[in-house]
């Protein structure tokens, strides 16, 4: 019959928790990405920024007493947005996307994100 005193124990469990530890896939922390603020204000979105990367995000605020959307021409997103409110736009594809208002003709733009 096999005894295991304290120590043995302690020992045993830090074996098993070292070698569930060392199999575990461990995720590569992706950098954050920046934060970009873009009003919505007079019926217009503002200025756009450059240099927009996968990762980043965008802050749609809307400063209008209307609602506003921000829709991509290839349906990739619709963002919603109320008066007074703002939407969070994570960018996760590379690539060009135009982008308008449904409820507002005038209201278009673009974005470019880089990988």
């Amino acid at each position: 019959m096999l005894t295991l005193t304290g120590a043995s124990v302690r020992n045993a469990y830090m074996f098993v928790l070292l070698a569930f530890v060392a199999f575990v896939p461990s995720a590569a922390a992706a950098p954050a990405g920046h934060e970009y603020v873009v009003s919505m204000a007079n019926m217009s979105f503002g200025a756009i920024p450059s240099g927009l990367k996968v990762g980043d995000s965008i802050v749609f605020l809307n400063k209008d007493s209307v609602p506003h959307t921000v829709t991509a021409r290839d349906h990739s997103f619709d963002l919603r947005v109320g008066p007074g409110q703002r939407g969070r736009l994570n960018l996760t594809r590379a690539g060009t996307f135009q982008i308008y208002c449904i409820l507002h003709a005038p209201m278009r733009g673009a974005l470019t994100v880089a990988s």
